[in-house]
């Protein structure tokens, strides 16, 4: 009779020491495989800085290809390597400063006063793109803005006396001509207005001086409606005036072809 017994299990003939190498391998396994997501991470962040560096020296570069170009009036040259710049660093305010300045130089003023605007929002703490923004609205014809912007100007760098002096001194005199001339329009037009809004005098219409009138001028109606003048051309081209009483109309000939009154 066979004797019974618990069945062996399968990893009951591996080695304890074989055991212990086999989790070892696995463990360094793991750790390679996470050292190497890490080098791969940190490769990936470098290769990132790397090429910020590269996009950042070759703005640069641009840019200051760009401010050569312009110190020689060569504006549309100077403002498309500045666009080249912005495409690698958008966020550089001194490439839209400087583009604002050279816009204005060709008198295209509402791109001046966006590249400007831009500049201001990317470095709200930079006294000269305000200052450049004050311009360009100043030539704009928008006075009070102007005058804000180098407000704002002269509260980041008070000391500053090309602000204070020239941009700010001039755009306040520009706003008292502009207050000047709208007071010298404003006042006739507004004794105009007054001289329209004035009562009519008030007339008593049943005055006998307005009655006498009335009547003189319904008889003088009366004599014309009562006889009426009419001249008659005949086929014969003889002309003959006819005066046509009210109450019996003189009647042309059949001959008669043209009537005038």
């Amino acid at each position: 009779m066979a004797s019974f017994g618990w069945k062996r299990k399968i990893g009951e003939k591996v080695s304890k020491a074989t055991s212990q190498q086999f989790e070892a391998e696995a463990a360094d396994d793991k750790d390679l495989a996470a050292d190497a997501d890490a080098n791969w991470v940190h490769a990936t962040k470098r290769r990132k800085e790397i090429l910020l560096e590269d996009c950042v020296k070759r703005s640069k570069e641009l840019k200051d290809e760009g401010a050569n170009l312009a110190e020689n009036r060569r504006y549309r040259e100077a403002i498309h390597k500045w666009d080249e710049a912005l495409q690698l660093t958008p966020e550089d305010a001194t490439l839209y400063e400087m583009k604002s300045q050279v816009l204005m130089s060709l008198h295209e003023m509402f791109p001046a006063v966006h590249a400007a605007e831009m500049a201001v929002q990317r470095n709200p703490r930079s006294w000269d793109a305000w200052q450049t923004l004050g311009r360009a609205q100043l030539g704009l014809g928008e006075i009070a803005l102007a005058i804000r912007s180098f407000q704002v100007s002269l509260h980041i760098f008070p000391m500053n006396p090309e602000v204070w002096k020239e941009d700010l001194s001039w755009a306040r005199k520009l706003h008292e001509q502009q207050k000047a001339t709208k007071t010298e329009v404003v006042q006739p037009l507004a004794k105009e207005k007054e001289l329209a809004q004035e009562s009519i005098p008030d007339y008593d219409f049943e005055s006998d001086e307005i009655v006498a009138v009335c009547a003189a001028i319904a008889e003088k109606e009366k004599a014309l409606s009562a006889a009426k003048t009419v001249v008659i051309v005949s086929a014969s081209g003889t002309v003959e005036t006819v005066t046509e009483k009210e109450n019996c109309p003189t009647t042309p000939d059949e001959t008669l072809f043209i009537r005038a009154r």
